[in-house]
This record gives structure tokens, C-alpha cells and sequence, in this order.
């Protein structure tokens, strides 16, 4: 949680990378918040960061629609590190010149440190870095020394007497050899912050702000059985006992024998009520024919607020496990109307909530892996922590195009043979996420003497640390073809399996 003069403020001008950055500091146990590029001043004087960071971003600086900032924030006297784009922004700023200069530095760069700096203390003379630009600070801003240099570029600079710093290349990816040394440098010995964010003060801090907000009334929860909703129910438990509700709404978008799983699990180890809700129905007849991925995920949204709401009327107070990534891809840094991405936990009703003070939401300071770490910190069995996150929208956007039931069974089937050989194989706790997506395209195949015309299951398995890059998992050529085998002999409807090895970025984890 935040405290004044003792965490990173970072600004984004639209980096794919900006939330890798926050990860990278908050491994360090130092605090940090993403904000839009165009956050205020005044609002910035208010919460007063001990450091600033301008993230990248693809746009042009000298063009007009370009995102900018305030020249008043040079004058408070905060430290400032600029990355890529934040660097161009800086130099352009105080003086200097930035031109495109023919010639693409993409990928990885060999950077000289041609002069002593803080932000380069414990490095070699020559690091290997990630660069992804083609404009480069061509004219020193004034009062600026160059520190790095690639390819006969400027790479890095900073002020002569204020501590303002800028890196042309990405610090925050993990292609930097030692860009979270660079990162620590600068919260540690520039912004002079002291590493105290840690999960279990976290925890404490949570329970005894809900106990606070409560008081004597009751949380209900929207409870979907993931890893994020599971360890929100045991912290607000922990918080106030009995005065927690658990409402599980079965849209019939689970996975194989998934909502009897959780019901039966929840009411083994979490005292707290629980209230199953059946509406496969309902959400089955709202997705006929609907095709389109966003408009699915509108219409579960809608739907599902429509079925919670309707047997939780005149709640006290909303809990949901809403998490640091969503509430940063439900503001775009162009504004509120361009968001990232839709999401069912900010529809009109539950943002009414919001505005009233009645939502309830502890882990929306936290990425995946702090709450899988938070949930360890409650003593969550193992098995529930390491399960591989389910997308709200659930099979809806793995059964691409119409959803229909006899569609959704056959990637149940599928699904649950795919994760159940993993399991077997003993590697499914070591990928980040797996999954199978059902290919409504029919391809030619042979079965005995017959020809067969069959749908395509795509296998989907991803490392990752954070959800926010992934690359596919290399797995094993046997674990592949036992998996394959099942599905084709096993599912009827299937006749040909293959295999995702495409990267986030460009491609995204889900299909949809």
C-alpha cells in the first residue's frame, strides 16, 4: 500500500511493457502505482512519489497528438527516470533535438558506459540490452551528459546536477542483462526508498482496513472458484468470520465437473456460507449465435450482474478479486473511452457501487503471482494456489465462433484430458497456463475406412511470470502425442489436434 515519499510513480505514455516495470520494482519490495501520462500535477504534488518513472510508449514526439506532459513536473524536484519514449520526452523538453535516423535498433544492443553514473553502479563496461526504437535523441538536452552509448547512438544521459535519468533502451524486460540492477539503483540509491512491501503487512494492513469499512455488516462475495476469488474469501473471512457470503453463480461456461469441484471444495475448508446459483440456461439462450468475442463478453457480463444482483437485492456491502491489471486495462492513457478491455467487474451497476463506497476490493493493488503469494500467507493448500488462471468469460472464448452446449462439451472433453495429462506428466505446476481451444473449422481425416470432416483442437500452453509477457512452453514431443492421441480416439467431433507456439507479445494468451 501506498505511503508518501517512499514509492514509484510511473507513467504511461503506452509501452507494452509498462506493467513489467512495476513488477520489476515491486520485486525489489518497493511500492508502485501506473498512472495515465496526463495524471495531473496537482494530484501528483498530492500523493508525492519518492521517484517518477516515464515509461515507453510507440508514439512520435513531434507529432501533435503525441502524448505529453506538464514541463512543471521537471520542477519538483523528484527524481526521474525516462525509458525509451521517456527519454525522447525528457531531451525534447530540456533542449534537445530527437530525429529518426534511418536505421532501426530493435532487438538486442551492446551499450558502452562511457561515464561513471549512480544509475550504473555494479555494471560492466559494456551490457547487453533491449532496445525497440527508431527516433533517437540526436542533440544532448542541455545540461545533460551522455553515460551509454550503442552503436555510436546516445543510450543513456542524465542531468549534471539534478537526478534526472533516461534510458533509450528497456530496463524492465528481461533481454537487459541487468535491468533490474538499473531499476534497484534507482529507487534504492537515487530515490533513497526503503523496501517495505511485503505480503504479510499487506495482509494485516487488508484485514483491518475491511474490518474498519465494515464494521458490523455483511461482505458478499462474488465467488468464481479461481485462484483470485478463492484467496479474497479466505483474507475477508480471516477479517470478519461469519459476516462473509459466497455466491457462486454456474453460468455452464466451467470446465469438466468444475462448479460440483468448487462447491464441494469451498464448503470443505472455507466456513463461510456459500450459495450456488444455476443459470446455464439463462447465459446459453443470451450467446446464441453470437459470434463476435466482445460482444460475448458484454453479454456474460450483463448477464451475470443480472443473475447476481437478483439474489443478492439490498446487499450492505461487494466484494470482488479484481487485480492490479485490470484496473490498469480498464483505463486506456488516451482516457476512459478507449479502453484495453472490457471487464465484468466495472459494468454500470457494480460502478454505481463503487461511487456509493460499497465495493470491497483488497487485491486491486496486486499482480498474479502477489496473490498467489498473498494466499500462502493465509495457508492455501498448494493445489488451489498453483491452479492455472480461467478467464471470466470462461469456455465462451475458447469455443470460438457460437457458443452452443454440444460445442462446449467437446472442449470440456478435451480440455480436461489435455490438463489431466500434464498432471500425470508432472508438469502442469511449472506452466504459468493451459488450456485448449476448439476450432470450429471441419478438416479432412480418416478413421478405420471412413473419411471423416471434424473440428480442430488447438493445444495452448504458456511459461510466464506475470500474465503480462508469456512465451509458449516447449513441451515435450511425448507429452504432445499422448495428448493428441487421447483427444482424436477419446472426443467425438474432433479429428486433428495442433499445437499455439506463438508469444505474448504479439499474440495475447486466450484466442479471444
Amino acid at each position: 500500500m501506498r505511503k508518501d515519499g517512499n514509492f514509484i510513480l510511473i507513467l504511461d505514455f503506452g509501452s507494452q511493457y509498462t506493467q513489467l516495470i512495476a513488477r520489476r520494482i515491486r520485486k525489489h519490495h518497493v511500492y508502485c502505482e501506473i498512472h495515465p501520462y496526463n495524471m495531473p500535477i496537482s494530484e501528483i504534488k498530492q500523493i508525492k512519489p519518492a521517484g517518477i518513472i516515464f515509461s515507453g510508449g510507440p508514439a512520435n514526439i513531434y507529432n501533435d497528438e503525441s502524448p505529453n506532459i506538464d514541463k512543471e513536473i521537471f520542477e519538483l524536484h523528484i527524481p526521474i527516470l525516462g525509458i525509451c519514449y521517456g527519454m525522447q520526452l525528457i531531451s525534447f523538453h530540456m533542449g534537445g533535438e530527437i530525429a529518426l535516423t534511418g536505421s532501426k535498433e530493435y532487438g538486442h544492443a551492446l551499450m558502452e558506459i562511457v561515464r561513471e553514473s549512480t544509475l550504473f553502479n555494479g555494471l560492466l563496461d559494456n551490457e547487453q540490452v533491449w532496445m525497440s526504437h527508431s527516433n533517437t535523441v540526436v542533440v544532448l538536452p542541455q545540461n545533460f551528459h551522455i553515460i551509454g552509448k550503442s552503436k555510436g547512438y546516445i543510450a543513456a544521459i542524465e542531468h549534471q546536477d539534478r537526478p534526472i535519468y533516461a534510458v533509450q533502451f528497456h530496463p524492465e524486460v528481461v533481454h537487459t542483462i541487468h535491468g533490474e540492477k538499473i531499476l534497484n539503483n534507482f529507487i534504492t540509491n537515487i530515490c533513497h526508498i526503503k523496501p517495505e512491501w511485503y505480503m504479510d503487512s499487506f495482509m494485516n494492513s487488508c484485514v483491518e482496513e475491511v474490518k474498519d469499512q465494515v464494521g458490523d455488516k455483511t461482505i458478499t462475495l462474488a465467488l468464481s472458484g479461481g485462484v483470485d476469488s478463492t484467496v479474497l474469501a479466505m483474507l475477508l473471512y480471516k477479517a470478519i468470520g461469519n459476516k462473509l457470503k459466497c455466491y457462486f453463480v454456474d453460468n455452464g461456461l466451467l470446465r469438466k465437473n468444475e462448479a460440483n469441484d468448487i462447491e464441494n471444495k469451498y464448503k470443505e475448508f472455507l466456513p463461510a456460507e456459500f450459495i450456488r446459483i444455476n443459470a446455464e440456461n439463462t447465459f446459453l439462450v443470451r450467446l446464441k449465435g453470437v459470434t463476435d468475442p466482445e460482444v460475448k463478453r458484454k453479454i456474460i457480463g450483463q448477464t451475470f450482474v443480472e443473475v447476481f444482483f437478483k439474489e443478492t437485492a439490498n446487499l450492505d456491502f461487494l466484494a470482488q478479486g479484481t487485480l492490479y491489471p485490470d484496473v490498469i486495462e480498464s483505463v486506456s492513457v488516451k482516457g476512459p473511452s478507449d479502453t484495453i478491455k472490457t471487464h465484468h467487474n466495472r459494468v454500470a451497476e457494480i460502478q454505481e457501487l463503487i461511487n456509493e463506497n460499497k465495493v470491497i476490493e483488497p487485491l486491486k493493488e496486486l499482480f498474479k503471482d502477489e496473490v498467489r503469494e498473498l494466499g500462502r500467507e493465509l495457508g492455501l493448500p498448494e493445489d488451489i494456489i498453483n491452479r492455472h488462471p480461467f478467464p471470466g468469460p470462461g469456455l465462451a472464448i475458447r469455443v470460438l465462433g457460437e457458443i452452443t452446449k454440444p460445442q462446449l462439451e467437446i472442449l470440456r472433453e478435451a480440455d480436461a484430458i489435455f490438463i489431466e495429462t500434464l498432471k500425470k506428466e508432472g508438469v502442469y505446476e511449472k506452466i504459468g497456463q493451459a488450456f485448449c481451444v476448439l476450432i470450429p473449422m471441419q478438416t479432412v481425416g480418416v478413421m478405420g475406412d471412413e473419411r471423416t470432416y471434424e473440428q480442430i483442437i488447438a493445444l495452448r500452453a504458456v511459461d510466464t511470470i506475470d500474465y503480462m509477457t508469456a512465451d509458449w512452453t516447449k513441451l515435450p514431443h511425448e507429452i504432445l502425442s499422448k495428448t493428441a492421441n487421447r483427444i482424436i480416439n477419446e472426443v467425438k467431433g474432433v479429428n486433428r489436434v495442433v499445437y499455439d507456439i506463438s508469444s505474448k507479445p504479439p499474440s495475447t494468451i486466450e484466442w479471444e
